[in-house]
């Protein structure tokens, strides 16, 4: 059996953030997560897998289909940018998505979501099927048994339960602010009040 980390409350183990928002405190401006916003995709008793949805990174849709060889006639989803997603398995990529189609390698989030790895989804988005929802990003962000937990009470981390409104219709720039008005919270005040802590 697992030890669990120093600080770990059993408590705790009853606390399932699948489907919520993370909004990284400012106490994490200098790491990888500085400034972000993390969707949760699964939390248990094993770890919590979430994706990074408010940093997009240079390369667009279009080029990465032009990267793996897939045709894309979707025109709307060519400029569609990437995200980085987190620092883990930065070169594989994650589809989040409505609940639309059967792909080989998916995760069902809840009734409304799943986050898809398998090629099948972007061979049928190339087709013009698919999802009409998607956000899609290089890399994960991973948290070992217990260690979410910790973070959570070492206050790294605000969250509140995720908006698919935000993940999919609002531009990058705006998910994070967004979520922070879900806590009644503005973030550039929360920035502020920890500077002068």
């Amino acid at each position: 059996m697992k030890a669990e980390p120093e600080g770990y409350n059993a408590a705790m183990s009853d606390f399932n953030l699948t489907n919520h928002f993370l909004i990284a405190m400012p106490s994490q401006q200098e790491g990888v997560f500085g400034g972000t916003l993390t969707y949760i995709c699964e939390h248990n008793e094993n770890g919590a897998l979430g994706i990074v949805v408010n940093k997009p990174i240079s390369l667009t849709l279009g080029e990465m289909f032009d990267q793996i060889h897939v045709p894309l006639h979707e025109p709307k989803l060519q400029k569609m940018p990437l995200h980085f997603g987190g620092p883990v398995q930065t070169e594989r990529g994650f589809v989040l998505h409505d609940t639309e189609g059967e792909w080989q390698s998916s995760l069902r989030i809840n009734d409304k979501l799943t986050l898809t790895t398998s090629k099948d989804i972007l061979e049928a988005l190339g087709e013009g099927k698919g999802p009409r929802h998607l956000l899609v990003t290089l890399g994960y962000a991973g948290w070992d048994q217990g260690q979410l937990e910790h973070e959570m009470s070492e206050n790294a981390w605000l969250s509140v339960p995720a908006s698919e409104h935000i993940l999919f219709d609002l531009p990058a720039e705006e998910r994070l602010p967004a979520a922070m008005a879900l806590l009644g919270i503005d973030y550039a005040t929360l920035s502020e009040e920890a500077g002068h802590a």
